[in-house]
C-alpha cells in the first residue's frame, strides 16, 4: 500500500538531505587536508597537539561520507534497517562531535604556549637548521611580516653583532638587508610572529566552526527525516 504525500517527500527529502551531508563529509576531508598541510608547513606547530585537529577533521569527514552514502541507499530502497542503522550511527556522530568540539576548545586554550614554544624552537635552532628549514621561517617571516617570536631583538644571537637580523625580516627584503638593523624600523619588521601566527591559527578555526554548524545542522535534520521515514515504513507502508 503506498504512503501518500508526507511520507513520500520525506524519503526524498532525507536522500536529499543525506546528499548535502555526503557532499559536507567530502568537504570537512578537504578541509582536513589543507589545515593540516598548512600546519605540517608551519614550522612554528610542532606539537601533536596541533596536528591532531586537522586529522581528527579528516577523520570525522571520512565517517560522515560514508555515512551519509548508507543514509542515501537506505532512503532510496526504503529499507527500514538501513534507514534505522544510518539514525543510529548519525547520533553517534553528534557525540563525537561533541566530544571533539570540547577538545578543540581546550586545544584554543593552549594554543599561546604552542605557538610561543614553537616560535622559541624555531629562533633556536636557525643557524643550526637545514637550508629548507630556514626556507620555511624566512617564508612565514615575510608573509607574515614580522620578525622573531616577540620581537625582532630574539634575533641577538643570529650573528656575532648582536644587531643583525634575517634578511626576510626586513621590510624590503634584499641581500644583507638585515646585517645591523635590528633595531631600525624603517628596514626591519619590530613586531614578532607570535601574534600573526596566533591570529591566523584563530581564523582558520573560525571557518572550521562555521563548517561544523552547518553539518551539525544537516545531521539533526537527517535524523528528523529518518525517524519520520522510519515510522511511516514501520506502519507497513510502501513508499513509491
Amino acid at each position: 500500500m503506498a504512503v501518500e504525500g508526507g511520507v513520500k517527500c520525506v524519503k526524498f527529502l532525507l536522500f536529499f538531505f543525506n546528499f548535502l551531508f555526503w557532499l559536507c563529509g567530502l568537504a570537512l576531508i578537504v578541509l582536513g587536508i589543507l589545515v593540516q598541510v598548512a600546519l605540517h608547513n608551519n614550522v612554528v606547530i610542532k606539537n601533536a597537539s596541533g596536528s591532531a585537529t586537522p586529522l581528527a577533521i579528516i577523520v570525522v569527514g571520512v565517517i560522515i561520507f560514508f555515512i551519509a552514502f548508507f543514509g542515501c541507499c537506505g532512503a532510496w530502497k526504503e529499507s527500514y534497517c538501513m534507514v534505522t542503522t544510518f539514525a543510529i550511527l548519525l547520533s553517534l556522530i553528534i557525540i563525537i562531535e561533541v566530544a571533539a568540539a570540547i577538545a578543540g576548545y581546550v586545544f584554543r586554550g593552549k594554543l599561546n604556549n604552542i605557538v610561543r614554544d614553537g616560535l622559541k624552537e624555531m629562533i633556536t635552532n636557525y643557524n643550526n637548521g637545514t637550508e629548507e628549514f630556514r626556507k620555511s621561517v624566512d617564508k612565514m617571516q615575510e608573509d607574515l611580516k614580522c620578525c622573531g617570536a616577540n620581537a625582532s631583538t630574539d634575533w641577538s644571537f643570529f650573528k656575532a653583532d648582536g644587531n643583525s637580523v634575517p634578511d626576510s625580516c626586513c621590510k624590503n627584503v634584499t641581500v644583507g638587508c638585515g646585517s645591523g638593523s635590528m633595531r631600525d624600523s624603517a628596514k626591519v619588521y619590530q613586531q614578532g610572529c607570535q601574534v600573526a601566527v596566533e591570529e591566523l591559527l584563530k581564523k582558520n578555526t573560525l571557518w572550521v566552526i562555521v563548517a561544523a554548524l552547518v553539518i551539525a545542522f544537516l545531521q539533526i535534520m537527517g535524523i528528523v527525516f529518518a525517524c519520520v521515514l522510519m515510522r511511516g515504513i514501520r506502519s507497513g507502508y510502501e513508499v513509491m
